[in-house]
């Protein structure tokens, strides 16, 4: 599975329509911020500074970034993690994971070395560049501030670039480590689909000092976002109560899916409110089982013990998960599985893996 969220291959190996299926696979609000209506003209004109203005200007509010820091829109973080390594200065770069395979990959194509780390105490000499996601995916695990402010200080000694993956970090606005950006050539990476539910509408942000925001703007060129993607996320980063009022319906979401996998023996591995990392001896039979039931989960080719389940959009979606694993962890076991990994995570230079 290269990326949660398409049904494609579910629906070719196991049959069914997509409404037959209940997705599990990303980590994605179930729950989208309710469309605002939107005037003809974000549809029919081209977008509009104003409409590009008023994005950017709630979005500093909403991520609660000082003055003198730069801010980008771009269509998706994707379209940024692609862009970065073609407009940082050439060097190796160091990647923190295992995490999001699209960061290794990003700098791979454009020829540069990558070396995959476990955290960032162990960046090695030959290095320019490092990449850290915060909450990692699919772990979920954070990144202490000190070791963030160090590697700023690290890559801007070295003439690189600290790329600050933040892509679920609405969960908690205020962990961020955007102040870092003032002093030091860092780069946040913000995602609006994931919190607001509304991964289609492929809206995302750079947040660096103003030279390198002036480099990414000059790179994705006018016109980047459309016209609806800015009414759409001005309205959804200026709604503070929505915001407030997800984060804990989500974290007792969370808890209600725990207390679901807890019923087997799925072992907690990670994860954030929008989604949960879990451990199993069978992980491969269990997301055969569930694929079979109609069911799809994440689970990934370099460990094949772990799998990742999202929030089910419904109590009625968590009742059916529970009755799917409760049937599974009912049936003999098989053995440990067998097969061959196609990344480790332990290699200093390796393909990416891609959660």
């Amino acid at each position: 599975m290269q990326h949660g969220g398409d049904l494609t291959t579910a629906m070719t190996l196991h049959g069914g329509t997509r409404g037959d299926w209940l997705d599990l696979s990303t980590g994605i609000n179930p729950h989208a911020f309710p469309l605002p209506d939107l005037p003809a003209e974000a549809w029919t004109a081209l977008p509009a500074e104003g409409a590009r203005s008023r994005l950017i200007d709630t979005a500093r509010r909403a991520y609660r970034l000082p003055d003198g820091i730069g801010l980008v829109a771009a269509p998706g973080t994707q379209a940024l993690i692609q862009w970065l390594p073609h407009l940082a200065p050439a060097g190796d770069v160091a990647v923190v994971g295992p995490t999001y395979g699209e960061h290794a990959l990003s700098w791979r194509r454009v020829g540069a070395k990558v070396h995959m780390i476990g955290d960032l105490t162990a960046i090695p000499e030959c290095v320019r560049h490092v990449v850290v996601v915060n909450p990692n995916n699919p772990d979920g695990r954070w990144t202490d501030p000190v070791d963030l402010a160090e590697a700023a200080r690290l890559v801007d000694a070295r003439g690189g670039w600290l790329v600050i993956d933040e892509s679920f970090l609405d969960l908690r606005p205020e962990a961020t480590a955007a102040g870092l950006c003032r002093d030091a050539p860092v780069v946040v990476l913000r995602s609006f689909g994931k919190f607001f539910g509304l991964a289609g509408v492929r809206l995302g942000f750079a947040v660096a000092p103003p030279v390198i925001a002036g480099l990414i703007a000059a790179a994705l060129g006018p016109w980047a976002v459309a016209g609806p993607a800015l009414a759409i996320g001005a309205a959804a980063l200026g709604d503070e109560r929505w915001a407030e009022t997800m984060r804990e319906r989500l974290a007792t979401e969370a808890a209600a899916l725990d207390a679901v996998l807890a019923e087997t023996d799925f072992a907690p591995a990670g994860g954030t409110d929008l989604y949960r990392l879990v451990r199993h001896p069978e992980a491969r039979r269990m997301h055969e089982g569930l694929a079979a039931a109609r069911i799809w989960v994440r689970r990934f080719d370099w460990d094949e013990t772990l799998l990742r389940f999202g929030l089910p959009p419904e109590a009625a979606g968590l009742d059916r998960l529970a009755a799917a694993v409760r049937a599974l962890a009912a049936e003999p076991a098989h053995g440990a599985v067998q097969g061959t990994m196609t990344g480790s995570p332990a290699c200093s230079v390796t393909s990416a893996s891609t959660p």
